[in-house]
């Protein structure tokens, strides 16, 4: 039987030979749509994995909630350059408008749905086993992270204006990016905590200190490159896809392009709740939901602007707008569900039951529909943990400015 540490090795020359059919044939041939999406996806799969090991391995450098808003970034980098490039598309052709909210609210509700609810039932599973599961059931959400769930509410709060006004504008850009050079500043004050790391990044870990930084380093370069060559081809082998097998290409974009670029950073993310690390996989996971809350969202105007030659608003079609509604909402439901700082396997189940009902019956009244369910769910749930609202917004301050976290609200 190998070893693990032979097994990691595998895992990691296992992934980069995920990201070499598509370089190998990406400056030389022109496959058909289908084979382009394959190929080109496999190349994102794989680099996807490679940059949120080596975002992970930076917790050895920094203090553990600046390296997650780090993770969480360099983890989305593939979800970025879809909607970048449809952004940029967009500008010249007004079919690719929709697509670029397509693709931003499939890759939140994905990681919210699917994502959040599958950490905590992994995370209860892992904290069952280990005796280390609080008395009352729950998963814990460390004090810690009041950071992300006070930047999360503020930035969901602002985006539930953005389908009111049917526009996303460059001041709209300047709050969402001040809203995450807030948080990263704030994460970058929060107290050291020793990383856990696990799988290949174990591995990569226990080399020596400049090994291990010139690891990460060539990962994230290296990924980098694979994923400018590979998600212009990605991006329209889906749409061309789409349209030659009679699908939504609106469909497409939303749901299966977010497969490629968030499911690397999902499983990392679950295979550290099963491992018993459910603060790190929490953590990351909520810095993710504000990485595509603030930045992405941001970032979109502002690459639509620069693609005219000119200062221009993104505009928000109906089907758009009801789609940004419906993640706006669903994203105000999940911030309040860990209000309290702690998430119930209920909670989670309900997360992933609304999202899966609503994914499988998609017209308009249904999406206005589970808006205002998810609204309503919301304001019930704050309602609830009002006395927790406030006891978190007190952790907030206190880190915010450095001081030590009351031991009775650990």
């Amino acid at each position: 039987m190998e070893s693990p540490n032979r097994l990691h090795i595998v895992l990691i020359i296992g992934t980069v030979l995920l990201t070499v059919p598509w370089l190998a044939v990406a400056f030389s041939t022109h496959p058909s749509a289908g084979v382009t999406v394959l190929l080109s996806g496999m190349a994102i799969l794989g680099a996807a994995f490679l940059i949120s090991w080596s975002a992970e391995l930076a917790q050895f450098d920094v203090a553990r909630s600046l390296a997650m808003a780090l993770l969480a970034l360099i983890a989305v980098l593939p979800e970025y350059a879809v909607d970048i490039y449809l952004a940029w598309k967009a500008a010249h052709d007004n079919s690719y408008i929709p697509l670029v909210a397509a693709n931003m609210t499939g890759a939140n509700r994905l990681l919210v749905g699917v994502g959040w609810s599958a950490v905590v039932f992994l995370g209860w599973t892992a904290l069952r086993r280990r005796n280390r599961l609080p008395a009352h059931g729950q998963v814990p959400i460390e004090p810690v992270l009041a950071i992300e769930v006070t930047v999360l509410i503020v930035a969901t709060m602002y985006s539930l204006l953005l389908p009111f006004k049917a526009t996303i504008t460059v001041w709209d850009a300047v709050i969402f990016m001040l809203m995450f050079a807030g948080y990263v500043w704030l994460a970058g004050r929060a107290p050291h905590i020793e990383p856990e790391p696990a799988g290949p990044v174990a591995t990569l870990a226990t080399l020596p200190k400049g090994w291990r930084r010139f690891a990460y380093v060539l990962m994230f370069l290296y990924s980098g490159l694979v994923i400018l060559v590979a998600t212009e081809p990605f991006t329209e082998g889906l749409i061309h896809l789409g349209k030659s097998l009679g699908i939504s290409e609106f469909l497409l974009i939303q749901w299966i392009a977010p497969l490629a670029s968030e499911s690397p950073e999902m499983i990392i993310l679950c295979y550290f709740a099963l491992r018993g690390h459910v603060a790190s996989a929490m953590s990351a996971i909520i810095s993710s939901k504000i990485n595509q809350w603030t930045l992405l969202i941001g970032s979109l105007p502002i690459i639509y602007s620069v693609s005219t030659g000119h200062l221009a608003f993104l505009p928000l079609e109906p089907r758009p707008r009801e789609e940004v509604l419906l993640t706006a909402a669903q994203s105000l439901f999940a911030c309040a569900v860990i209000a309290n700082r702690f998430f119930s396997r209920l909670e989670a189940l309900l997360l992933f039951v609304l999202f899966a009902v609503q994914l499988m019956l998609p017209s308009v009244m249904v999406r206005y529909a589970f808006s205002v369910l998810y609204l309503v769910l919301a304001l019930g749930w704050l309602f609830a943990y009002r006395r927790e609202v406030k006891v978190n917004l007190n952790i907030f301050w206190r880190l915010a400015r450095r001081l030590p976290v009351p031991e009775e609200v650990r």
